[in-house]
């Protein structure tokens, strides 16, 4: 069994179901500990964080994860039980596998070759880990990330293990993600009985136009990076669960993801325009998820093309794809900001799963990034 695929072992057995760590960061530490890193937790909330760092000069390159992972849900559901690691034709099953506990274990493992061939290695490594990415995110990377600016502890490139891969290991990575900005809506009627609409003011009547306006309107066209925005409502209610009262209000939520051809500012005003030239009396609350990123070009990338090439003998491809991570959190910073992990086919369901030869290649990709970025 290699290194790499006993710690994941090891970190899979731990139910650290988000926000609980479960003593995930305190093994981790301890590895880096071994290796000369200076390590810090850094916990806020209910959330378990903490900052490694390996060396004192320039440039920091940083690996970020998180050790927290959803619930697995019925546990009868499973072939095997979700916190019990298991093997089964060459696949490593449990929840957090692919999500990211292998991508973790990949970086320990990758990190403790390369200090022990490099101990004198230029710049510094990092890793900044927390216990919050799948749940609200709020007293995790971005608290972190919020105490380094105020030590001005900036950093230079990072490489953020979430399962990037589609078809074969390292076929894509991530070098950047679309914004996501969500939206509450309450449009404001006057209740009534159904037979007496003239006493009443439907809500969801007066909304319609506009939220069909909404829907048809064309954002923005995207770029050669970024597909164009996209708005999609998720949720809407209203009524008394009867059929012969008019509702007093109608609650719409939607979500925008966003390409760096707009703003959540830009976004707001438009959105405003539309629903007041309707003349809907509203109140509306919106939650800024997080703004677009874009790492286009430059050494990480660079590299990381060139390690995927060496190891796997194929191209990656680059793309900006997929949900919010917590690379939108350090991207802002200045870093330059890559996703790069296993296959993510297995995430988030029943039965997560990576495979066992890709953790070892990926551990192998990662060490390689190090050395091209770091000797």
């Amino acid at each position: 069994m290699s290194d790499t695929l006993e710690l994941a072992k090891e970190l899979i057995s731990r139910p650290s179901v988000t926000p609980e760590d479960a003593g995930c960061q305190a093994l981790m530490m301890e590895r880096l500990s071994a290796l000369g890193f200076d390590t810090e937790p850094m916990n806020f909330g209910d959330t378990q964080n903490f900052w490694a760092r390996h060396g004192s000069e320039d440039p920091l390159f940083c690996f970020a994860g998180h050790t927290d992972v959803v619930p697995p849900g019925p546990e009868d559901a499973w072939d095997s039980p979700p916190f019990e690691p298991t093997i089964r034709d060459g696949l490593l099953y449990g929840r957090g596998a692919a999500d990211m506990k292998g991508s973790l274990a990949a970086m320990i493992s990758a990190t403790e070759s390369f200090v022990k061939k490099h101990p004198d290695h230029n710049g510094s490594i990092a890793y900044l880990i927390t216990s919050d990415e799948e749940g609200p995110a709020t007293h995790g990377t971005v608290k972190v990330i919020e105490t380094l600016e105020l030590r001005d502890e900036k950093i230079d490139w990072c490489l953020v293990g979430e399962p990037s891969s589609t078809e074969k290991l390292a076929d894509v990575v991530k070098n950047g993600r679309r914004g996501s900005h969500g939206c509450r809506l309450v449009v404001k009627g006057i209740q009534g009985h159904v037979a007496y609409p003239h006493l009443a003011r439907n809500p969801v009547h007066q909304a319609m136009p506009a939220l069909a306006e909404l829907v048809a309107e064309e954002w923005d066209q995207g770029n050669e990076f970024f597909p164009p925005t996209t708005f999609q409502i998720s949720n809407i209610h209203a009524g008394a669960g009867a059929t012969n009262v008019i509702p007093g209000a109608l609650e719409v939520l939607f979500n925008f993801r966003f390409s760096t051809e707009t703003t959540h500012e830009a976004l707001e005003q438009r959105v405003q325009e539309i629903l007041d030239r309707h003349g809907l009396d509203y109140d509306i609350e919106w939650t800024l998820s997080g703004p677009p990123f874009l790492t286009a070009a430059g050494a990480l990338l660079d590299a990381a093309q060139q390690a995927v090439q060496e190891i796997m003998g194929y191209s990656t491809e680059l793309s900006t794809s997929g949900g919010t991570s917590d690379g939108r959190f350090i991207a802002p910073t200045g870093a330059q900001v890559l996703e790069l992990g296993p296959l993510n086919a297995t995430i988030h369901k029943v039965n997560e799963c990576v495979g066992v030869e890709d953790l070892d290649n990926l551990a192998r990709i990662y060490e390689r990034l190090l050395e091209l970025l770091l000797t």
